[in-house]
């Protein structure tokens, strides 16, 4: 039987006390993963997740991005420990980008998102919830789905949490909700460092159209600068920077960030006017 101790923590304002495995407790920790895994979702089913693959790496994003999907900065993308990727959140293409830049072709491990309960039904839930996502609600967040993702992260894996909680398109400073630095806090309260990557995603257009470019940045890692609500609020301040202003030097623009332009879809001599804080990309 693992250990365990009662962590009291801090999430959305409330006090939570929730139970984690202690060290003596690491060798029944993947058999507990397991069952805390399937009161949340299906986990990774072993012939739809590569199949999935197949179809979402090499015929859907191959085939609508025609013009090329081009992935930068991956000497910032650890292969193995525990990860939070802390991509924007342009479009629904996002969530196929973030698997071909980062997923088990690359690292040899799998991508697991946490996703929004709303969008965990019906048949999109279905495959979702057996290709490596679990649900939370982002407006008052159960302990399980807590738990679980800094179960995920002590076992080594790799999260995806989309710190904006909502596609954004327009040109407006980036609104990060304050979810994924209290995890990051939370999961150090429980003795493990993770580190969080900025990932800025970037398309010709606002709303991606059949045959533009696509472009994926990692930036250099960040981490927690110390314990308690101040120090997960500055990562997140230095995330919204960081998301805002990795470069995106692709083959088709000589600067550029991701951010304003490509989401205003900003061309020609009108993308000065956003300064080198803006994309110069189109």
């Amino acid at each position: 039987m693992a250990d365990r101790v009662n962590a009291p923590t801090t999430v959305q304002g409330t006090v939570q006390t929730v139970a984690m495995p202690t060290a003596n407790g690491a060798v029944n920790r993947s058999s507990a993963l397991s069952a805390r895994e399937r009161t949340l979702c299906n986990g990774i089913n072993p012939w739809l997740a590569p199949l999935a693959m197949v179809l979402t790496q090499d015929v859907a994003l191959r085939g609508y991005f025609r013009r090329g999907v081009q992935v930068l900065g991956a000497e910032h993308l650890p292969m193995d420990g525990p990860l939070l990727l802390a991509p924007t959140h342009r479009s629904r293409w996002d969530a196929l980008m973030l698997p071909r830049a980062a997923g088990r072709r690359v690292t040899g491990r799998d991508c697991r998102f946490m996703v929004s309960s709303d969008e965990m039904v019906g048949l999109q839930g279905w495959f979702l919830h057996r290709l490596g996502c679990f649900p939370v609600n982002p407006r008052k967040p159960a302990a399980a789905s807590l738990r679980f993702a800094v179960e995920l992260l002590q076992a080594g894996q790799q999260l995806v949490v989309f710190p904006e909680g909502r596609i954004q398109q327009d040109d407006a400073p980036l609104r990060l909700m304050p979810g994924l630095a209290r995890l990051a806090a939370l999961a150090a309260g429980q003795g493990v460092a993770v580190p969080v990557l900025p990932v800025g995603l970037a398309y010709s257009h606002a709303k991606p159209r059949f045959g533009d470019r696509a472009a994926l940045c990692f930036g250099a890692p960040l981490r927690l600068s110390g314990p308690g609500r101040e120090a997960a609020a500055d990562l997140n301040a230095e995330l919204a920077r960081n998301n805002q202003m990795i470069p995106l030097d692709g083959p088709w623009s000589d600067t550029a960030t991701v951010g304003g332009t490509i989401a205003a879809n900003i061309s020609g001599h009108r993308r000065r006017l956003y300064g080198t804080a803006r994309d110069m990309v189109i």
